[in-house]
C-alpha cells in the first residue's frame, strides 16, 4: 500500500516541528490500512491520517518533427500524524 515515502524540505521541517510525516500510496489504499502498514513498518503509534488525491498534469513536449501531448500521471499522499515523543528517521538507512 504504501509506495514511498516523500522526502522534500516542507515535509521535513513538519515532521521536525509538527510530526507529521508525508507518503505516496497506492490509490485504492484506506485510512485504516495506511494506519496499519505505518506501525508495522516503522513500530510507531498513528494519531491521525490526512489524504489527498492529486490528478494528473497535462503536459506538452515541442520536438523536431510534431508535438506530443501527454498527462502525468495521479497519485495519491498521505500525512500520517505520529504520538507525542515518536519520530520516523528516513535516513538511518543511507
Amino acid at each position: 500500500m504504501i509506495k514511498r515515502p516523500v522526502i522534500t524540505e516542507k515535509y521535513s521541517s513538519m515532521g521536525e516541528k509538527l510530526n507529521k510525516y508525508g507518503f505516496i500510496v497506492d490509490k485504492k489504499a484506506s485510512k485504516e490500512s495506511i494506519k496499519k502498514e505505518v506501525e508495522k513498518l516503522y513500530g510507531v503509534e498513528v494519531m491521525q491520517i490526512n489524504t489527498i488525491i492529486y490528478g494528473g498534469k497535462p503536459k506538452t513536449r515541442y520536438t523536431k518533427k510534431n508535438i506530443i501531448k501527454g498527462r502525468t500521471r495521479g497519485f495519491k499522499k498521505a500525512i500520517v500524524t505520529l504520538k507525542e515523543g515518536q519520530v520516523i528517521d528516513f535516513y538511518s538507512n543511507l
